[in-house]
């Protein structure tokens, strides 16, 4: 199961790293393209722009702090589900996708003078412009934070309902 989940992982890298290409290859830096609109509301455009900063432009300027932090933590998460440390499917989905959203960032920085390609903006809610790196390690983020929660609440009643039995 490891092993199929950072396949998937080498998948989503190479889909973020195609879709960045397309964008560089076809578009103007700051350029937009309309994907869809209703009626005079822009949903959902491709804004080809440049991001040396990590999510919101937070840690602007520091590419070496991003690669070093970004570096580090895969290395962690691949290590972990190499060795199987983290044995649940749905922890180890989630640790591919963050594994691919940072191979995908971290290639930027690296060869690319720090700067992280974004081009996916939502702009009905005004939202930061992205890329499909962005998209796997928020999504595993969230699902780990998600499993990690519900798996406490489990273990929370499974052990309340362990004392009620035992105290009959």
């Amino acid at each position: 199961m490891q092993y199929i989940w950072l396949l998937i992982a080498a998948a989503l890298v190479g889909l973020d790293r195609f879709t960045k290409w397309l964008v560089v290859s076809n578009m103007e830096l700051k350029q937009t393209i309309n994907l869809i609109k209703i009626g005079d509301t822009e949903v959902l455009n491709f804004y080809y722009c440049l991001n040396d900063g990590a999510a919101f432009s937070r840690f602007s300027g520091q590419r070496i702090l991003l690669i070093i932090v970004t570096s580090v933590v895969i290395a962690g998460f691949l290590y972990a589900v190499i060795v199987r440390r983290i044995k649940q499917p749905v922890h180890v989905a989630a640790a591919s996708l963050i594994i691919s959203g940072g191979i995908g960032n971290l290639i930027d920085r690296i060869f690319n003078g720090g700067l992280v390609v974004d081009f996916i903006d939502l702009r009905i809610i005004n939202f930061a412009v992205f890329n499909i790196a962005d998209i796997c390690a928020v999504v595993g983020a969230g699902l780990l934070a998600v499993s990690v929660v519900v798996g406490e609440i489990r273990d929370i009643r499974a052990k309340k309902a362990n004392e009620k039995n035992g105290e009959n």
